[in-house]
């Protein structure tokens, strides 16, 4: 458990086959305010797949939010995602107070109202 003066946030990924639906993908949850920002790179992915090996190009998309938002964030991702089954991965992070205070005052907590 972390003391409450331990500043965080959470960080979620996913990936995506094309340039253009990870695009949508970062500005849409920025947009929605469910994420203070998000990055897109490119990936070289190696994965089993329906009992086949598979080693594709795809795009990361990387979001910071905040612990209070990461529900719905992985909610809004699941809905917006091309893919059958897509990675949605969820980390707690340690950020600098600076930086956890701007994530908090751009994302929209559910029940916030804001």
């Amino acid at each position: 458990m972390h003391s409450p003066a331990t500043p965080q946030i959470t960080i979620v990924t996913t990936t995506v086959a094309s340039a253009a639906d990870a695009h949508r993908l970062a500005s849409g949850c920025v947009q929605a305010r469910l994420a203070a920002c998000a990055q897109v790179e490119a990936i070289a992915s190696h994965y089993v797949w329906q009992g086949a090996l598979h080693e594709d190009a795809e795009w990361r998309v990387t979001c910071k939010t905040t612990p209070q938002a990461a529900g719905a964030l992985l909610q809004w991702l699941r809905g917006a995602h091309p893919y059958e089954l897509p990675q949605l991965v969820a980390q707690p992070a340690q950020a600098s107070a600076d930086y956890a205070q701007w994530v908090a005052q751009q994302v929209d907590a559910p029940g916030s109202g804001v």
